[in-house]
């Protein structure tokens, strides 16, 4: 079988070795850090554990599916524990959770946005035929313009709400402000504004009322734990401490890696799981690609960022495991990071207090608790610097003010801040775009970089920078897709 080297040990790259390697292929995963996941580690603070970017686990049974491809059952390896409330958001002082259970959410609905349960229900129904149309062109190849007029496209066409923003769609449903920011605020999973997300997004919200949220026990990145796990029992490598420094060429093609031990790795095809705007720049030489170079790369539209505090407490806080803080000029605050790109004096922020659910992450009466707060790229310029510490304490004034977590500060036993500079630095994120490339129309499907890599013959991509797009079912279906289409390639030429 044919020897398959991934680029980086993040969600998609995992998911693609596992399944490969279950396929008998020879598969080698080369990680520049220490641990597996990439975004979807884990930091350890002494006796605190953290995940370092997803926290919370939608769709499980993509999950499911790809480790039944890889002759697995996840739930051998993963203890998922479903939760409700889903989360509670914050508005003003108001606290409102929010439900899978229909009933539980129509009873919200009735106490907090009295007169908008009907539109609920339109919108589940809606969406849910809105999901069926566009899933096989989330779970398809896009690499042929032709592509667009295929009947599963046209089929698709009245369902992308095209010229609608995620704003738009929901406003046809609910007509209180705060009840509509419930349902589109899940354009941040992709860094973007409501008001500019494309109007088909508005699927992101059904998925987590549809398929419910769940916690792994010991966070989500168990998950990747989990695949790099199935990966070495069918015989793959993981290599961890050992990045790639370049990628191996002749002419178009790509043979190989030059690792940072200094070895070179061949390999029949090369799986890109790192973050796609800095492995163009940085792994190959500047006249390679056309269309990807350094110059265009530059003129993409890429994701807001986020500033991360990881705190270990000694206290348990009796706070729901999720929690959004939401500005109370919410647009403002979306505007200053995504247009403006400058920091919110108010922001919006969210409180991930895992602990209440699971007693893994910190000792007894502890807590582990992720804070975020969405801030603008690195193509803002602010200086983190001089800034990171006035932000902080920004974001705990307004925990301490407005939320449970009214002494937060006076129980800190470890801490740890991440801001978009480090997302660059440390984790190689192009500007500190946690969230990769934009999803506007103009960058999706077709308009993204192919899974099939389109500029180099042998090279393949996974993970948020790909189709179909950021966040963990969509990176596990960019692994599906490509690795089927890698299978799909060599029956070919037998």
């Amino acid at each position: 079988m044919k020897t398959i080297a991934v680029v980086g040990a993040g969600p998609g790259g995992l998911a693609s070795a596992m399944m490969l390697a279950s396929q008998g292929y020879n598969v080698h995963v080369f990680e520049k850090q220490n641990y597996v996941g990439g975004r979807n580690g884990h930091y350890s603070l002494g006796d605190y554990t953290f995940d370092i970017g997803p926290t919370f686990l939608s769709m499980p049974h993509i999950v499911e599916e790809i480790f039944q491809a890889s002759s697995r059952n996840v739930h051998d390896y993963l203890d998922l524990i479903e939760l409700s409330p889903m989360y509670e958001l914050q508005f003003d002082g108001k606290r409102v959770p929010m439900y899978r259970n229909r009933e539980k959410m129509l009873e919200v609905l009735s106490e907090h946005f009295p007169g908008n349960e009907a539109g609920y229900q339109r919108f589940m129904k809606d969406t849910r035929e809105k999901m069926q149309a566009l899933l096989p062109l989330l779970q398809t190849r896009h690499y042929r313009l032709r592509d667009y007029v295929s009947k599963r496209s046209l089929k698709a066409l009245p369902k992308l709400s095209l010229g609608k923003s995620v704003y738009d769609v929901l406003s046809q449903y609910f007509n209180d402000e705060k009840l509509k920011i419930a349902f589109t605020f899940q354009a941040k999973y992709l860094g973007m504004s409501p008001w500019e997300c494309p109007g088909a997004f508005s699927i992101l919200s059904y998925m987590e009322h549809e398929y419910g949220v769940f916690h792994p026990r010991g966070g989500v990145n168990q998950l990747s734990k989990a695949m790099a796990e199935v990966t070495k029992e069918h015989g793959g490598s993981i290599h961890l401490g050992n990045g790639v420094q370049k990628f191996k060429l002749d002419g178009k093609k790509v043979v190989g890696l030059e690792l940072d031990s200094g070895d070179d790795f061949y390999a029949d095809e090369v799986i890109v799981n790192a973050d796609f705007a800095n492995a163009m720049q940085h792994m190959l030489e500047d006249n390679v690609l056309k269309k990807y170079s350094k110059r265009n790369l530059e003129k993409k539209k890429y994701s807001c960022s986020t500033f991360m505090i990881y705190v270990g407490l000694d206290k348990l806080y009796d706070m729901p495991h999720h929690t959004i803080l939401f500005a109370d000029d919410y647009r403002k605050n979306v505007n200053e990071m995504t247009k403006d790109l400058v920091l919110s004096e108010e922001p919006s922020i969210y409180i991930h207090n895992a602990s209440v659910t699971d007693g893994t992450l910190a000792p007894e009466g502890h807590s582990a608790v992720y804070i975020l707060a969405p801030v603008p790229n690195n193509y803002s310029d602010i200086d983190w610097d001089e800034k990171q510490e006035t932000f902080k304490q920004l974001i705990y004034d307004e925990l301490e003010k407005k939320t449970g977590f009214s002494d937060i500060r006076s129980h800190i036993m470890a801490e740890k801040v991440l801001t978009p500079k480090q997302w660059e630095t440390d984790h190689f994120v192009h500007k500190g775009a946690t969230f990769s490339l934009g999803h506007q129309l103009s960058q999706m499907m077709y308009f993204r970089p192919h899974n099939r890599f389109q500029e180099l013959e042998h090279c393949w991509l996974v993970g948020g920078g790909t189709h179909p797009g950021s966040g963990l079912p969509t990176i596990l279906e960019s692994a599906r897709i490509t690795t089927r289409w890698i299978k799909e390639e060599e029956v070919q030429t037998l």
